[in-house]
């Protein structure tokens, strides 16, 4: 009867052993497929860690890239739209007939009077310098400048070409208004232009025609002038022959007698070199007056 009995206990103890073992066995393999999921788990989210990294980078290259194409978009932009304005400008002042500029280039005009001649003039800075003819100036002992307000004032002869019958003049004057030299190589036979001068006393008087001929020689001298057919008269020497952009492209001159329509302007190119040329004259001179002081 022991014996049976304890056969009976054998039997349970191993059977129970067993039993732990065998859960025993079953928790480490639920460990290790914990273990290993975790890892699968990990290696996946490192995986997608480097894929986010990458894609931001992408994202990042693409957005720099559009911001260069937006920014070189915006600047090409800018610059059609300045000359959009600029060619609307001209397309306006074409419109109107030089009417729209008429009052502004009037402006900068001056009557040149002298105690034995009569001429016009230009003004080219701010500060009260003015291109005229020397023919204008010529014998004269003394030099007025009558402004398109009528101010008075007297002039001094800064320095002169006789070879390109140019001259500088200087008044006491600030926050004057001026013209700008327009590039004469760039006129064109056929292209409209203004005058505006004061013929036979007639001040600040404006006529209109066209270009003939460009670069023109004549009198057997180097000087080029433009030809126009813009009515040319005594008093209109030395006045600017404008363009439709408000610009001096020549000093009226003389026109040939006998004959219609023949007038000339001493190229703005040829005049600016002059008045360059005066300038550094100038400065140099002030430069050694400093020096001596």
């Amino acid at each position: 009867m022991r014996e049976k009995n304890f056969k009976i206990i054998l039997s349970i103890v191993i059977i129970v052993f067993a039993g732990i073992i065998s859960y025993e066995a079953y928790t480490i393999y639920l460990i290790q497929e914990s273990i290993a999921d975790i890892s699968i788990k990990q290696t996946t989210q490192e995986i997608s860690t480097e894929n986010l990294k990458l894609e931001l980078k992408q994202l990042e290259q693409r957005r720099a890239s559009d911001i260069k194409n937006i920014s070189s978009l915006l600047e090409e932009s800018s610059s059609q739209l300045v000359e959009l304005k600029k060619d609307v400008s001209n397309i306006q002042v074409k419109s109107q007939d030089f009417t729209g500029i008429i009052e502004e280039v009037t402006k900068a005009v001056v009557s040149v009077i002298t105690d034995v001649s009569q001429g016009s003039g230009v003004i080219i800075r701010s500060d009260g310098y003015i291109v005229t003819n020397v023919h204008v100036l010529e014998d004269a002992r003394r030099i007025r400048v009558i402004t398109s307000d009528k101010e008075i004032y007297s002039a001094k002869l800064i320095g002169y070409s006789k070879t390109t019958d140019i001259a500088l003049l200087k008044i006491d004057a600030d926050d004057l208004h001026y013209l700008k030299f327009g590039d004469s190589d760039d006129v064109k036979p056929g292209q409209r232009v203004i005058a505006v001068g004061n013929p036979a006393g007639l001040d600040f008087s404006v006529t209109e025609g066209i270009v003939s001929a460009v670069h023109r020689k004549v009198r057997n001298e180097d000087t080029e002038y433009i030809q126009t057919d813009v009515p040319i008269n005594p008093g209109n020497s030395g006045g600017p022959l404008i363009n439709i952009k408000k610009e001096i492209i020549g000093i009226n001159n003389f026109k040939i007698g006998g004959f219609e329509s023949l007038g000339f302007a001493i190229e703005s190119n040829i005049v600016k070199d002059v008045t360059d040329e005066i300038f550094q004259k100038l400065e140099e001179q002030q430069a050694q007056q400093n020096q001596t002081q």
